[in-house]
């Protein structure tokens, strides 16, 4: 006779070989349960508060009676937990009752879009983000859903660009980013302005960010003006960073003509090198690199001396070209030696833009302006959100 172990001597162990040899039946049968339990809970809340609603039970007449119901309306709908099939959606005479369990004309839970949206922003192409969550919801959507659930991010772009904006950044990076769209006439390549901003406390932020046809004066102009407007008015700046784009500078003129401004090394020492000959290149920079290292203003300036007295004659375009633009590239010597590093060059905004670089490289090109914009803010949204949690230390002791 076989002996027969009693359930309770079974170890869990022992109960998870029992159905390991067809795991992924079992976890299907599993699966297609919950979405059972689901639907008849949400269709069990449904008749709930359509009872509510018409203040009386079926076949019963009586005063307090506000209408009759109608039937029932079926519909699918997508969830975190798979597709729930054919739900049964109860409708009054009048038209009056909408569930709030499915709003209407819904098709998918919000947190399915936002599972779509952020596989979308993270960098997955609009054909491939079905295949990607198929796996997950039991269910593909499809390109023409996913295109959809982005374009519900136009609304948060406006508030975005629509929103105020605190006075409170002491540093503010200004650079640009070029991309390529389609246009009628073709694909063009069209500039993305952005503003970066540093805070007495070390949070960093991307302020704000607009498409642009060029760095001219007349568009840097107009951004500035739309961050002074908003409530950027720069009391509180200590300095102000640029690669040195005229057309940025003209503007500042116009918009922020007190600040103080920095000039980017790493843009600079490239400008030198581009004077000089390759044999002359490694030597004359490790030269150059010296002066912004100097602990102040003073010793700098005496390193600038020894470097153009050396090279001066040999180069006398590469140091023109740093000498033409000394005063702005050592005001950032003016900070707190902590300060500096981050200050000294454009890099924060920079590696920013490798973000978002990283994340339209599937792309070949966008599609119109407007997906530029999602994308931008998707990308843009996910940094500052990461880097509330992750403040400069550098900066905490900022006065």
């Amino acid at each position: 006779m076989v002996q027969v172990k009693d359930l309770t001597e079974l170890k869990v162990a022992d109960l998870w070989r029992e159905v390991k040899g067809d795991e992924e039946d079992w976890w299907g049968d599993v699966k297609q349960e919950t979405l059972r339990m689901v639907k008849r809970l949400l269709e069990s809340a449904m008749e709930e508060e359509l009872l509510e609603s018409l203040r009386a039970s079926r076949y019963r007449r009586t005063e307090m009676r506000r209408g009759y119901r109608n039937g029932y309306r079926h519909r699918n709908l997508l969830t975190e937990l798979g597709l729930v099939e054919h739900l049964r959606v109860p409708r009054d005479r009048e038209g009056e009752y909408q569930p709030t369990v499915v709003e209407r004309y819904q098709r998918r839970q919000a947190s399915v879009n936002r599972l779509i949206r952020e596989v979308f922003l993270a960098g997955v192409s609009t054909r491939r983000v079905g295949e990607v969550l198929a796996p997950v919801l039991g269910y593909t959507p499809s390109p023409q859903t996913v295109s959809q659930v982005a374009r519900a991010l136009d609304a948060e772009v406006r508030r975005f660009h629509g929103r105020l904006l605190p006075d409170h950044y002491c540093y503010l990076m200004l650079d640009g980013i070029t991309l390529k769209v389609k246009g009628a006439a073709g694909v063009k390549k069209r500039l993305v302005l952005c503003a970066y901003g540093m805070t007495p406390k070390g949070k960093r932020e991307m302020i704000s960010f607009r498409q642009a046809s060029s760095e001219s004066e007349a568009q840097w102009e107009a951004f500035l003006r739309d961050l002074y407007q908003r409530g950027l008015q720069g009391k509180a700046l200590k300095l102000l960073v640029t690669d040195g784009n005229p057309g940025l500078h003209g503007a500042l003129d116009t918009v922020y003509p007190y600040a103080v401004r920095q000039r980017c090394w790493v843009h600079k020492l490239r400008n030198v090198a581009a004077k000089l000959p390759r044999r002359a290149q490694e030597d004359c920079l490790k030269g150059a690199k010296l002066i912004y290292q100097a602990g102040n203003r003073r010793q700098a300036v005496t390193r600038f001396r020894e470097w153009a007295r050396q090279w001066r004659s040999s180069q006398p375009r590469a140091v023109s070209c740093l000498e033409a633009d000394l005063d702005e590239l050592l005001n950032f010597l003016q900070c707190p030696p902590s300060h500096r590093r981050k200050v000294r060059t454009t890099n924060a905004i920079e590696r920013s833009f490798r973000e978002i670089r990283r994340r339209t490289r599937p792309m070949s090109c966008f599609q119109n302006p407007a997906s530029v914009d999602r994308i931008i803010y998707g990308v843009i949204t996910y940094l500052n959100t990461s880097w509330e949690v992750k403040p400069l230390s550098e900066f905490t002791h900022f006065s």
